[in-house]
């Protein structure tokens, strides 16, 4: 007993580097499951961008590295010192585990741990496929082929898993033999602190439906206005509240202009970025989401459903992993501002309908996408690659 305790301790605890594209996404997606490779024993090196909030991976008590990396640039020159930059990472630390988060992390990660002679494991989670599957602009075309492609050599990079959010995903890309069947995991989102996100009652007075992401246009903020406008020609009595910042790094952000234009209008109200979520959903009687970005798992989806609130969102990839139509929320088809309105309706005039779905979201959320859930599937994966 006192043999093993002895070699347990002096025991060096194995090397874990975390890549992700931002330190805030970080924060909010990650965090949890980091903290539980720490106490697990892992010595954990987090290496993201710093926009502002790297200071509190620090607090968090992991070790941080700040990295340039833009999350949509395309400049050959940049990228290139990224991948340096990346290599002297991976050689001075060594690591026993990689664990790289989105899919530019994954291409240049992967070339990086290549270059400095990489012997342990990888997990590439891709997280969602981005703006690159979703986008119409020339750009999002261009680098369509060139992605799938990629993604074929870099994803099954000899000892790995690749982690997808949601089916479709995985089954698309073991499909497209961009990845080994048998190193595919699913892990259904980042989960959700039930303690935090927990069951309040409905406000009185008005009713409040709800938007929350960041403000760019693929995650259906467009619609959710359309859908107020409908709603108010029809005299229905509610609020659009949009609670979110401008994404300036995204070049499909909804400008402040037309946000400011939509608030003259008096169609919505916009509450702005918040970190207060518990407190801003229990204001509300409906969440909604019209999302058609290429979703992993919507964080902000498990947040709703664990606050007991009723969710509105789209039958797309990612969204329908967490609600299923009539049984915790609603699901519209994309881009169809009627068919929102319709669904909205429908919960702000039944109350009953609407109570059913929020207490059979929070017991999916229970029972499917607690934290500690999602944390031990991870932890899992990691021992998975451990030998």
């Amino acid at each position: 007993m006192h043999q093993n305790n002895f070699r347990n301790a002096s025991a060096q605890p194995r090397r874990l580097v975390i890549l992700v594209n931002q330190d805030w996404f970080f924060l909010s997606h990650f965090l949890d499951r980091a903290l539980a490779a720490k106490r697990a024993g892992y010595d954990v090196l987090v290496a993201c961008p710093d926009s502002g909030r790297a200071v509190e991976i620090s607090q968090a008590g992991l070790r941080y590295e700040p990295i340039e990396m833009r999350r949509h640039g395309t400049n050959p020159w940049r990228e290139w010192l990224t991948l340096l930059q990346l290599r002297s990472v991976y050689a001075a630390q060594r690591p026993q585990l990689i664990w790289q988060i989105g899919l530019k992390p994954i291409v240049l990660g992967t070339f990086a741990s290549s270059l400095a002679g990489r012997s342990g494991g990888i997990v590439n989670a891709p997280v969602g496929m981005g703006f690159v599957f979703t986008g119409y602009g020339a750009k999002a075309r261009l680098l369509r082929p060139i992605l799938r492609v990629a993604l074929r050599w870099f994803l099954n990079p000899g000892r790995s898993r690749v982690v997808f959010e949601n089916q479709d995903d995985m089954r698309e890309l073991i499909d497209a033999r961009a990845v080994r069947r048998s190193d595919a995991v699913l892990i259904r989102g980042a989960g959700v602190d039930l303690r935090r996100f927990a069951p309040a009652p409905e406000p009185q007075g008005v009713p409040v439906v709800l938007f929350a992401s960041r403000l760019i246009w693929e995650k259906g903020v467009g619609l959710f206005v359309e859908a107020s406008r409908l709603l108010r020609a029809r005299r229905v009595t509610a609020r659009f509240v949009i609670a979110g910042g401008v994404d300036h790094d995204s070049s499909s952000a909804v400008a402040e202009t037309q946000l400011r234009e939509w608030l003259e209008e008096g169609v919505v109200e916009w509450v702005g970025a918040r970190r207060d979520m518990p407190g801003v959903l229990a204001s509300c009687h409906v969440f909604c989401l019209p999302t058609w970005y290429r979703e992993g798992l919507p964080k902000v989806l498990l947040e709703a459903m664990a606050c007991e609130r009723a969710v509105v969102t789209t039958d797309a990839v990612g969204c329908r992993e967490a609600v299923t139509h009539m049984d915790n929320g609603l699901l519209v088809p994309p881009k169809d501002a009627k068919a929102l309105a319709d669904a909205l309706e429908l919960l702000l005039n039944d109350p009953v309908l609407r109570s059913r779905l929020a207490s059979r979201g929070r017991e999916r959320a229970m029972n499917e996408f607690s934290t500690e859930t999602i944390c031990e599937q991870t932890l899992a994966v990691f021992r998975s690659l451990a030998d």
